[in-house]
Parts: structure tokens; sequence; C-alpha cells
């Protein structure tokens, strides 16, 4: 037993050792994970502001239909003017009674001549001002879009000036009118919850379909290098040609991808958290609460998981003839473990189902939102511990067949 841990913890180690020196690896299966959150909470804002502050520098074309008689109001001029909005004036044709009907100004906006319509209607009612208007626009135009927030953004502010008005008019406050039930003191007072629990709540929504995804993208690579890319370089005769025996080299290439597949994921999460902690607006939301078994479920979660898939890719790739094979099999079959992750974020964890806990992959993504809301059920962890492991033992078991069968694991040449 000693003798077959050793070799195991050779091949291991030997496996390892040449997967660190390539450095492209490592900054791809650790560097990456690492600052892929940061960068990403810091760019994206960035460059969602610049392209926001682009578009408000463009002129854009403004066309003012108003029905004969009409004047325009006079709340709306200088509000376009500081919008960068060149409007124009034009007779509304009388003709029409449903004002959202485009007509034949829709392809004139499909041109962009002009990039957005504002139809405008006066009306009688017993406010102190009534209109009915249309915004005509393209929703395939950037700057056609842009035009329409730009009016609708106005009008809304010229609707809600004419209800203070008509209110004024009734001895009325805005409050009194149109808030007579209000909450009395600071909403957010009112929730029981902490801040780390809200936390918890929105990373688990989110956190275990990130892990199911990078856990089975980052251990392919790795798991076809070691396997069908021996063959191809035919380094594998090789190794059968030492007196470790196939299972423990399959297992000590399966201990080196884990280790590679869990710490990219380990590292991606640090990195999260770091994002969500540091990175985001105040008062968003900052890092969970857990317990520490919660903090153990948690890893122990990934790293079943991170087993289990490890297991099922080497299996995968050792068949493959040529590393290109293996990853055109490999890259498609990663949809097999997002798409229960996905599914799995919206099961609702009130009153549920014990075999949810035993399905596959629903089982530990279902556990790792357990652990991020700090639930402890000691009946839900026996049935994902005791289902994973099964899974784990099952997929090494078919791995351990494959390396076993002498037309896969000997070299093509």
């Amino acid at each position: 037993m000693r003798d077959s841990l050793s070799r195991i913890w050779s091949v291991s180690s030997k496996e390892l050792l040449d997967i660190i020196r390539d450095w492209r690896t490592l900054v791809a299966l650790v560097l990456v994970p690492l600052l892929i959150f940061p960068l990403f909470f810091i760019a994206l804002p960035l460059f969602l502001q610049g392209e926001m502050a682009e578009l408000d520098q463009y002129e854009l074309n403004l066309e003012v239909q108003l029905s004969t008689g009409d004047t325009m109001p006079d709340s709306l001029i200088q509000p376009f003017e500081n919008s960068n909005l060149n409007y124009s004036v034009t007779v509304l044709d009388s003709g029409l009674e449903n004002l959202s009907v485009n007509g034949g100004d829709g392809e004139r906006i499909r041109n962009g001549q002009p990039h957005v319509i504002l139809r405008l209607r006066e009306t009688m009612t017993n406010s102190s001002e009534s209109w009915d208007y249309a915004i005509l626009y393209d929703a395939t135009s950037e700057l056609s879009s842009e035009g329409y927030y730009r009016v609708r953004s106005i009008i809304q502010m010229w609707e809600s000036e004419i209800i203070n008005e008509t209110l004024a008019e009734s001895n009325l406050t805005r409050s009194e009118a149109l808030d007579p039930i209000h909450w009395d003191g600071d909403v957010g007072e009112a929730n029981v919850a902490t801040s780390g629990q809200s936390a918890g709540l929105a990373l688990s929504m989110f956190i275990p379909m990130i892990v199911a995804i990078w856990t089975a993208s980052s251990a392919i690579q790795p798991s076809v290098d070691l396997t069908a890319g021996e063959r191809e370089r035919g380094t594998m005769e090789s190794l059968l040609c030492t007196p470790t025996r196939r299972v423990e080299l399959l297992y000590g290439k399966w201990v080196a991808v884990g280790v590679v597949a869990a710490t990219s994921v380990l590292f991606q999460m640090v990195g999260l958290l770091f994002a969500v902690a540091f990175l985001m607006p105040p008062d968003t939301f900052g890092i969970p609460s857990l317990t520490a078994w919660s903090v153990v479920s948690l890893l122990l979660s990934v790293i079943l998981f991170a087993i289990f898939v490890v297991a099922i890719e080497l299996a995968l790739a050792v068949r493959a003839h040529s590393v290109k094979e293996a990853g055109t099999v490999l890259g498609p079959f990663v949809i097999a473990f997002i798409i229960p992750a996905m599914f799995a974020q919206f099961v609702n964890l009130e009153g549920i189902e014990w075999w949810w806990f035993v399905a596959p992959i629903f089982n530990v993504c279902l556990a790792m939102r357990e652990a991020l809301l700090d639930i402890t059920d000691i009946t839900h962890i026996a049935l994902w511990l005791t289902s994973s492991l099964l899974y784990a033992v099952l997929a090494v078991t078919w791995a351990a067949k494959q390396f076993k069968r002498e037309d896969l694991v000997e070299s093509l040449s």
C-alpha cells in the first residue's frame, strides 16, 4: 500500500512539476482566475462610462410633430437644447388617430433623417395641461435609441412639473396625492437579515454556476495534455514501462489535474470575493458571514466537484486519438456541466425535496448555495457528501477502465 501511494505521489508530483514549468499554464489557470473579477469590476464600469459619455456628445436630430393650432410647450425648448437635440417643428398628420402608428415616418427614421420623432397632441382634461404623445425611433440604431431615451427623460420631467402645478392648484402636495399610504422610516431597517446574510444570498445565486463552468473548463487543458498529449508525443509507452501500474498512473494524473483545477477555482473565488468587498460600490453587498462549518462545506463541495469532473474528462480525453480530437470532444461536453449548474440557481431551497441533493451536479451546486446561505442541514449534507463521493468513485473507476485498454493507451506511432 505504501509503495502504491509512493508511486502515485511520484506521478502526481512529476505531472504537477511539468505543469508549473509552463508559464502559460500558470497564467491561464492561476493568474487569470485571480485577476479576472477584479479587472472585470474595474474595467466594465470605466468602459460603460466611456461609452455613455461618447453617446452624450452626439447632436441628434429631433422632429416634433404638433397638431394644427398647438404650439411648442415652453417647458420642452430649453431641455431639448441642453440635451444636444436639434429640434424642428412640423405639422402632425390630422388623419392619425393613434400617434404610435409610424406611417411613412418609419423609413425616414431608419435612414437617420431624423433620428427620432416626437408627436404631440393637446387634449382637454381637468389637469393644468394634458397631452397625448408618442416617440418614434429605431431600436436597432444606437443613435436613434439614444435620442429616444433623451426625449423620454425630458417628457417625464415635464410630466412631473405638470403634476406639481395641478396639485398646487388643488392645495395638495405630491406626497399627499400620490403617496397617501407611505412607509414610515428607513425601509432597510425593517430587514432583519444582516449585511453578511444578504451578501451570502446574492453570491449564492451565481457562485455555484461560476465554479461549475470554471472547474469544467480549467480541467480540459491538463486532462488533454496528460492523456491524448502523451499518446500523440509517444511518451505514454515509456510511462507504461515503469513499475507503476496503470491504475496508479491514472490516480497520479487524476490527483495532478484535480489539484490544478481546484486551485484555479479557489483562486477565482478569492478574486471574486476581493472584487465584491473592495471594488463594488458601497452598500451593494459585501463578504458573506459564514461559520467555520459553512466554509469547510463550501471548500469540500468545490474539491469533490473537481474530483468528479477531472475523472470524467480524463476518461474522455484518453479515448481520443489526438489532442485535436480530445479538444473537440471535451469542449461541447462542458455544456453538460453548465446547464444543470444554471438550473440549480433557481431551485427553491424552502421545502426542497431530498432527491435534489443526490442528482449529479445539482447536489454540489445546491450544497454551495446552502453553504453561502449558512444553512446547516445534516440530512442534506449527508446526501450530497455521500452521492458526490459515489459519483467520484464511479467516474474514477470508469477512467481506470479506459487506461486498461491497449488500443487506447498505446502510442499511435
